[in-house]
């Protein structure tokens, strides 16, 4: 271990939250827009797309109640915030703009939630922990993009919402390798487990 890694383990981080009983899967924003080096995509985005693929016909194989997230604003910009003042492209993501639909690879089923949501977080400002807390979820498994934005933010809102979180990690993606991997390894550290699409298949499959 590194001097940069031994520190958080001589302070306590990076502990196991492991798999609850009653998990779910979230796809944070995988849209044609993030799925798009021309618009919001780049990096390993498509990667973490094909990836997903898998762990999503593998949770529904298990019966998981799965959630997609879509950032949808007014088509008039009327709903804009701090977010879109920050990044005023956003605001062309409206719900009938080809930017804002779910890719087709993981297109949702009709009994799977889709979450329009207007901050990073698929929780701030949704009822996405109402809607958990219903089907008595425990675990959140995170796919999605990116790493160091959307996903992260839904990563740190689940915790706070009492329940544990999996991050599959070839599974999400960013724009650069350095934000990934640096938010991969602090999510790592404090706020979830990190670890790849066939270990979190595996977990799965135990709790069966």
């Amino acid at each position: 271990m590194s001097g940069d890694t031994s520190i958080y383990a001589a302070q306590g981080f990076g502990g196991q939250l492991g798999m609850g009983r009653a998990p779910a899967l979230l796809i944070v924003d995988f849209v044609q827009g993030f799925a798009d080096p021309g618009v919001f995509g780049g990096g390993n985005i498509p990667q973490a797309i094909a990836a997903t693929v898998d762990l999503l016909a593998f949770a529904r194989q298990q019966g998981l109640p799965i959630v997609h997230t879509r950032v949808v604003y007014a088509d008039d910009g009327s709903d804009g915030n701090a977010f879109t003042r920050k990044v005023p492209g956003l605001l062309r993501l409206t719900e009938h703009d080809p930017a804002s639909q779910i890719v087709k690879a993981l297109s949702p089923r009709t009994d799977e939630l889709i979450v329009r949501k207007r901050l990073p977080s698929a929780f701030a400002q949704t009822g996405l922990a109402a809607w958990l807390a219903m089907r008595r979820v425990d675990t959140v498994i995170v796919a999605g993009c990116t790493t160091s934005g959307c996903v992260r933010a839904s990563v740190v809102d689940a915790m706070g919402a009492g329940m544990r979180v999996v991050v599959a990690a070839d599974c999400v993606g960013d724009r650069a390798p350095e934000p990934h991997e640096a938010n991969l390894f602090d999510m790592a550290q404090k706020y979830a487990d990190v670890v790849g699409s066939g270990d979190v298949r595996g977990m799965l499959a135990a709790l069966v």
